[in-house]
């Protein structure tokens, strides 16, 4: 660290970073913050330096939520700053901790419309935890460790901090603040007495995994709880790594497009436990599983933002607790005498296998399907698979099965563009380890240029790109609307393996299912970062669906 007697309100934030055990920052450059790169430069904190500043706030919120500790990212004011906006807005819906360090003009160029400017706190104010920006220069250890603990508190979140450049000048005396310890809150007594109760009273009940704040102990605790009530188990949309999908007591995922068997049984439950998620649009199947505001089913919310307890629906018992210390009290409670939901705690795991051991036929040369299934049979269960957001996404949440926690990097958000970026920062955090970005490709090319950072730190990421020439996911809805009537939805791609090759890359194509399986391991083998364009039938938009299905039932019910 710098010396706390002589340093700048630079040195003091990058001094900051590192109390606070920051092991990597994700940046594209900017002459307003200067100051801090060349701090920056002493400090030993390794940078991964990106190509665009969309690409480098995925990358730092992927971080974030590998990791439960905050993601950093810094970029430059304006352009810079909005180009980061898509992360924060990914990092608010993930509930993933995150800090942004946007550079700032000038304070005495203040509301003149400078150039540049932005009000930050108006920016981002309504998709942050909190954003703001440091007056002066003796205020920096006071905001670098409040934006550690709040982004890392209750229900975790992003925070933006604007710099102006001339602050990051300033003289600060001042010591160091301490590291932060993350705060999470315990179910009381009296709440797992309560529960108890109600798992006592219950005949059908059924628990939903959902959130962040999870970690290794948190997974354990939560299968010896389960095995324990013999429970049946659900985990919400992109959070399939919480539970292991081959335990007897899993029954699917409520993403889109969920089992429609896994949905009537979540229906029929008499009593609903969700433990860390906050049951939104996607999990709650558009808001169908319960009655708003007051269910009728028994619901047991436990989260660890109060904000979050009622918002949607009145519980019959809210817990302000986060996940770890939740699952930690919950394995611990005595196991029942009888558990006369048993059965369909099995019957639930078997509809689970059968929705998802075999790919579903579709068109064309090359089934997604079998391309997950062979993905899911070759690659080992450390693997990471990142994907952003697309129809062929489907796929994956139905046919690839996590079984190790933090495996999944994707974004509930549905933003585009966040396959590659997470996939980079899983290389940097995790180098030992096979990392796969999944992508569609109006999805891939909306941050492929990140390839090029993939080549620059020789990270050997394989990228998968699912080519159908279409902004698929919106052909699919407009076929239902406007049957028969596409428009601005065609896409005129490149060749992927070249734009590979072109990189620095590997790039391999694939027209076939069966010649998949040899490009995957090419493309493992060529230990640099490689593109497989796999090129699939527009009319194979989604498993079990085409769109000439959608066309002709819309078209029949005109």
């Amino acid at each position: 660290m710098s010396d706390p007697i002589s340093r700048t309100a630079a040195q003091a934030l990058v001094d900051q970073l590192v109390a606070n055990g920051v092991g990597h920052v994700f940046a594209v450059p900017g002459e307003s913050y200067l100051p801090v790169l060349d701090a920056l430069h002493e400090s030993g904190i390794p940078i991964t330096v990106c190509r665009q500043e969309g690409g480098a706030a995925m990358m730092a919120e992927a971080h974030g939520k590998a990791t439960g500790r905050p993601g950093i990212c810094f970029v430059t004011r304006g352009p810079g700053a909005t180009n980061a906006s898509a992360g924060i807005h990914i990092a608010q819906q993930d509930s993933t901790p995150m800090i942004l360090f946007v550079g700032q003009i000038e304070r005495g160029l203040r509301d003149r419309e400078a150039w540049q400017e932005v009000d930050y706190r108006a920016a981002f104010g309504p998709i942050s935890k909190w954003a703001t920006e440091i007056e002066t220069g003796a205020r920096v250890p006071e905001y670098v460790s409040r934006a550690f603990h709040t982004a890392c508190g209750g229900r975790p979140g992003p925070v933006v901090i604007a710099l102006p450049k001339d602050m990051l000048k300033d003289p600060v005396s001042g010591p160091t603040a301490p590291a932060f310890v993350p705060v999470e809150a315990a179910p009381g007594i009296e709440d797992l007495e309560r529960l108890s109760q109600l798992l006592g009273e219950a005949e059908n009940p059924f628990l939903v995994l959902g959130g962040s704040r999870w970690d290794e102990r948190a997974y354990a605790d939560i299968r010896t709880f389960v095995e324990a009530f013999d429970l049946p188990v659900a985990t919400s949309y992109r959070r399939l790594p919480l539970f292991d999908p081959l335990h007897p007591n899993y029954a699917g995922d409520l993403g889109l497009a969920a089992n429609p068997k896994l949905v009537a049984r979540v229906k029929a439950a008499d009593l609903l436990i969700v433990l860390g998620g906050r049951l939104g649009e996607v999990a709650s199947q558009m808001y169908s599983l319960l009655d708003i505001p007051s269910p009728r089913t028994r619901l047991v919310h436990i989260h660890p933002g109060p904000e979050e307890l009622g918002r949607v629906y009145v519980p019959h018992l809210a817990i302000n607790a986060g996940p770890t210390r939740t699952a930690a009290a919950l394995a611990r409670l005595p196991a029942p005498a009888a558990t006369p939901w048993s059965e369909g705690a099995r019957a639930g795991h078997g509809e689970y296998l059968a929705w998802s051991e075999t790919a579903t036929p579709q068109p064309g040369a090359v089934n997604f399907g079998e391309v997950m299934i062979q993905l899911r049979d070759a690659l080992p269960s450390d693997a990471i698979l990142c994907n952003g957001a697309g129809n062929y996404a489907a796929w994956i949440h139905r046919f690839y099965r996590f079984r190790r926690l933090s495996t999944h990097m994707a974004p509930t958000s549905g933003s585009m563009g966040y396959g590659v970026p997470a996939a980079v920062a899983m290389k940097r955090l995790y180098p030992e380890r096979i990392v796969i970005s999944l992508n569609g490709d109006g999805d891939f090319l909306m941050n492929g240029q990140e390839f090029a950072t993939a080549v620059q730190y020789g990270l050997n990421i394989v990228c998968i790109v699912a080519d159908n020439a279409s902004y698929g996911t919106i052909r699919m809805h407009q076929e239902r609307d406007f049957p028969g009537r596409v428009c601005a939805t065609d896409l005129v791609n490149p060749d992927f393996a070249a734009y590979a090759r072109a990189f620095g890359g590997v790039g391999f194509t694939v027209e076939r299912t069966e010649d998949f399986s040899a490009a995957l391991d090419a493309a493992l083998a060529a230990k640099q970062p490689a593109i497989i364009h796999v090129k699939i039938a527009v009319d194979a938009i989604a498993p079990g669906a085409t769109l000439t299905a959608i066309r002709e039932k819309a078209l029949a019910s005109q």
